[in-house]
């Protein structure tokens, strides 16, 4: 059943990522992270100290922040304090959000300043073509006045 829906979640597009929840993003996740190499334990969903996947490898533990929204959502300083502060909890040397959207300039100073990395829509897309099973379908804007 996992197998299937990691394999279903390589096969997506960003406008199905779009649709998920964030639970399901979460999840979603997992088999990206796999393909990277990583060992991926997602955590509870409540209580989770800011921390919704705790990534292992090489002996090095990471946490990632998922957030999934909707379209014109920005994520602000609020998901990276969390990841801050997750740090020490999870005894992580690294921390990262990940979102389907864009980053505020607040977020991405204070990501910055706390070398927490942060995965905007963009990279995503760039990750799931990457390590996905097919490419990822572009929607084309055409100009009509052409």
């Amino acid at each position: 059943m996992v197998i299937l829906r990691n394999r279903r979640y390589l096969s997506s597009h960003i406008e199905d990522v779009d649709c998920l929840s964030g639970h399901e993003f979460e999840h979603f996740l997992v088999p990206l992270f796999e393909k990277q190499g990583y060992r991926t334990e997602v955590t509870k969903s409540a209580g989770d100290f800011g921390a919704d996947l705790i990534l292992s490898k090489k002996g090095q533990r990471s946490i990632v922040q998922a957030k999934c929204y909707g379209d014109g959502k920005k994520i602000g300083v609020r998901a990276v304090q969390e990841v801050v502060g997750a740090l020490a909890i999870y005894k992580a040397s690294t921390g990262m959000v990940v979102t389907n959207r864009y980053f505020t300039k607040q977020a991405e100073h204070l990501a910055m300043a706390n070398n927490v990395a942060l995965i905007d829509r963009d990279e995503l897309v760039s990750l799931m073509y990457k390590y996905g099973e097919r490419p990822i379908r572009a929607k084309v804007i055409l100009n009509e006045e052409s």
